[in-house]
């Protein structure tokens, strides 16, 4: 390699893979197979750049993710099962990271005031501070994701990313 050639991609590897796959079996999708394969290494290293992120802040990426959906909703609060179906996760993971979230003192339960039997969570003091704290980080390392991308290509993408999506749904 010499100096002008651009570094080595994490996804290098897994193309081989798919050529070798293409190779064997003349009828692999390939172009549908990689835009799969790049979403997983995307999630895989933005997952893991958020905790080491976020680490610094005493957070996970999956309690980031419950503190940014209570401070997105419109009153405040969320009941744990609208946290798992929004997140995808089960409701024994969002059970784990709300009583972790709890210890730590970032959001607090409450009974519902229009069903007794379901708990609301809200951030605390504490939990809205700690927000203020790493959003700066957070959006710094979210612009840096998306810099040789403009705007318009980054509308795009959201477009595109859309339709893979319903594509995914539909499947299911």
């Amino acid at each position: 390699m010499n100096r002008f050639d651009p570094p080595p991609s994490r996804f290098d590897a897994t193309e081989l893979g798919l050529q070798a796959t293409c190779r064997k079996h003349a009828s692999f999708p390939k172009p549908a197979a990689t835009v799969v394969r790049m979403v997983k290494l995307l999630h895989k290293l933005t997952v893991d750049h958020g905790n080491e992120l976020l680490r610094a802040h005493g957070l996970s990426y999956p309690e980031y993710n419950v503190l940014m959906m209570i401070d997105a909703s419109p009153d405040g609060a969320l009941n744990p099962s609208l946290i798992a179906d929004a997140a995808g996760e089960k409701s024994a993971n969002v059970t784990r990271l709300t009583n972790q979230l709890v210890d730590k003192g970032l959001i607090a339960r409450q009974p519902s005031a229009h069903d007794r039997r379901m708990s609301l969570l809200r951030l605390t003091a504490q939990g809205e501070a700690l927000i203020a704290a790493f959003l700066p980080d957070v959006s710094d390392q979210l612009l840096a994701y998306t810099r040789h991308l403009d705007a318009g290509e980054q509308a795009q993408l959201q477009q595109l990313m859309a339709k893979l999506l319903r594509g995914v749904e539909d499947a299911l």
